[in-house]
């Protein structure tokens, strides 16, 4: 009889963890959006090593909704917190924590890059995450079978898409090295 129960436990125990886990792989779609928003969300890695510095690691899940005009960015923790929000206006780029205080900058780059002390190409990620290099100059562009993008360089960034769906890539990895340091971004978009 106690092995009976010991089991059943154990079996809860397993369901449970199990949906805890599927639940932190994809965070919510932000709400509020236009119908013709692009909406993508999924889970993203970051990690950048210098030289005489310690690695440093963050990783986690995003949702993106962007109408063409407002791009809201939510970063969230494994478990699925939201940890900021970042809205960016032509002309202004607004960073909200999760305890209501915010940080400006006039362009997105640069106030991530403050925040986490890590460049991420935000601007560049509005064509990225299409499928498209956009209207910046790319060199060594390079693409699959299907006539898909699957990488380039641009501002710096080495950017390799693959995995497409109807939206764009579900796989996005983007590299660069600069000012000593090697920044690594991976993002993984589980839904549209």
């Amino acid at each position: 009889m106690l092995g009976i129960s010991f089991l059943r436990y154990r079996a809860w125990l397993v369901c449970g963890l199990a949906c805890l886990l599927a639940a932190c792989a994809t965070p919510q779609r932000i709400a509020g959006g236009t119908a013709h928003a692009f909406d993508r969300v999924g889970r993203f890695a970051l990690s950048a090593t210098g030289y005489g510095a310690p690695a440093q690691a963050v990783q986690g899940g995003f949702a993106w909704n962007d109408d063409g005009r407002t791009l809201r960015l939510d970063l969230s923790n494994p478990l699925g917190n939201i940890l900021a929000r970042v809205e960016v206006r032509p002309g202004v780029s607004v960073l909200t924590r999760a305890d209501g205080t915010q940080q400006r900058a006039a362009d997105p780059d640069g106030l991530v890059e403050q925040v986490l002390g890590s460049a991420i190409p935000v601007a560049g990620l509005r064509d990225w995450l299409r499928g498209s290099t956009g209207s910046r100059p790319v060199d060594g562009l390079r693409k699959d079978e299907a006539g898909h993008i699957g990488g380039f360089e641009q501002n710096g960034w080495h950017v390799e898409l693959s995995n497409y769906d109807t939206q764009g890539p579900r796989l996005l990895r983007l590299t660069r090295d600069a000012a000593g340091r090697h920044i690594s971004v991976r993002l993984v978009v589980d839904g549209a």
